[in-house]
């Protein structure tokens, strides 16, 4: 049968999208892009903010259309919304023919075919299992990066935060098993492995008994074929002496972390359940640089968090200043229902979330610009992400920018280059988010 497959939020989404389109070709099944010649659609949702799952239910009814005008014998939900809204979708939705939780999506298969056979399938197990190993994934990057998804849900607990309700308690996949999926994903030519979960610091505490982030590293370290290794959302307080060594030491470590912050308020960060204080930020903040002087540092802030005041804001206006973050991304706060912040007196109103959003994102503007023009003048490693169009110029990406959420390089280049390769660029330029170059022939590592 052709299958339509919509993948809607986060990067560790995409990764069940992606095992999930692989059970359905190993199984015989043709994935398509033309909603009216498919014979059954799956939406993989998110809901994890107001719009995400605003997005999610838009995006079902949309398909459900296609039961009427196209080929479509099947409507199927996967994913967040699905876990949190079964009876919900169920009853207002009467199109969709199957709901698989978040921790059921290797259930794909048997409910697209139950489904089409005119069979309504559902399927929730416990969100605190770990799925099993379902093979080989279809990538759906480009072939020359992919996320390695080293962990499922989350012992945090944060008060804005819906994912452990939908996602369970914080389980490690095994070792063994993700290096055997990073093996699998460098024979297909992928570069550049990006390691994801809701917290990828404490990986390994659940089954080793320890932090074995590091090991994992080490690991992954000596799989041929791949030059870059990328590690997103690690919690301030958890990264230690170990793995700040590993990044330090290990080549294929890019010099880059993630550590969602999401505050600097001491206020704040108590009401958001936050396990940090603004000292033990710059406390680590600080070693981190001391230790790898040329690491880049992403950050994520929510605005107008309940009783965030006037000074709360301007506290992390001046942190940010201070700090003077590398990449950094900024989120009104969005109340979710059955979380405790939702139900916290002093809500903010909308307009007011927004402008101070728009306050640290004009200051992290001019801060991203200094950076930038500092880079002037630098040698450095880009990979390649695509041509601009009717020019000798490609986009491409250094070890400073992961994908879809940092910014670019754009590249001066008398010679053909595709996809995935690797330029040695000489930085000429910059811009507010991105810089410009060109390559660079006596390029020393």
């Amino acid at each position: 049968m052709k299958i339509l497959f919509v993948s809607l939020g986060c990067d560790k989404n995409l990764v069940d999208s992606e095992e999930m389109l692989g059970l359905l070709t190993r199984n015989h099944h043709e994935i398509t892009d033309d909603e009216t010649e498919a014979d059954a659609i799956i939406v993989n949702t998110c809901c994890f903010i107001g719009d995400a799952k605003e997005e999610s239910v838009n995006t079902i009814l949309e398909m459900a259309e296609y039961k009427k005008s196209g080929s479509c014998k099947a409507l199927i939900v996967t994913g967040c919304l699905a876990q949190r809204y079964k009876s919900e979708i169920i009853e207002e939705i009467p199109e969709v023919d199957a709901v698989i939780g978040t921790s059921s999506y290797t259930e794909i298969v048997k409910a697209m075919e139950s489904a089409v056979a005119g069979t309504a399938f559902e399927c929730f197990r416990s969100i605190d299992e770990l799925p099993e190993d379902v093979g080989e994934r279809v990538l759906t990057t480009g072939g020359h990066f992919g996320y390695l998804k080293i962990a499922e849900g989350c012992d945090k607990h944060c008060t804005y935060c819906i994912i452990p309700k939908l996602r369970g308690k914080f389980r490690s996949v095994p070792m063994e098993r993700l290096v055997k999926q990073a093996e699998a994903m460098a024979a297909k030519g992928v570069k550049e492995l990006i390691l994801v979960a809701q917290e990828t610091t404490v990986y390994g505490t659940d089954i080793y008994g320890k932090k074995s982030l590091h090991i994992l590293l080490q690991e992954l370290c000596k799989i041929k074929g791949i030059r870059w290794i990328r590690i997103l959302y690690c919690y301030p307080e958890e990264i230690y002496d170990e793995l700040i060594e590993t990044i330090k030491t290990e080549k294929k470590v890019c010099h880059y972390l993630d550590i969602p912050i999401q505050h600097a308020s001491d206020n704040i960060l108590k009401r958001m359940g936050r396990r940090t204080s603004k000292q033990e930020l710059i406390d680590i903040i600080t070693k981190l640089r001391k230790e790898i002087p040329d690491i880049v540092l992403r950050t994520t802030l929510i605005t107008g968090f309940p009783g965030e005041t006037e000074e709360d804001h301007e506290e992390v206006m001046e942190f940010v200043d201070e700090m003077e973050f590398e990449r950094l991304g900024v989120f009104p706060y969005s109340p979710e229902e059955d979380t405790p912040a939702a139900s916290m007196p002093d809500q903010i109103p909308e307009e007011v979330k927004e402008l101070r959003r728009d306050r640290i994102m004009e200051l992290q503007q001019e801060i991203s610009y200094d950076k930038g023009n500092e880079r002037i003048g630098q040698e450095m490693l880009v990979m390649i992400e695509g041509q601009v169009s009717g020019e000798n110029a490609y986009i491409g990406r250094t070890y400073a920018d992961a994908p879809k959420v940092d910014g670019y390089i754009f590249v001066q280049s008398p010679e053909l280059m595709v996809t995935g390769d690797f330029a040695k660029v000489k930085v000429t330029g910059a811009l507010e988010y991105d810089l410009i170059g060109e390559v660079y022939n006596e390029y020393t590592e």
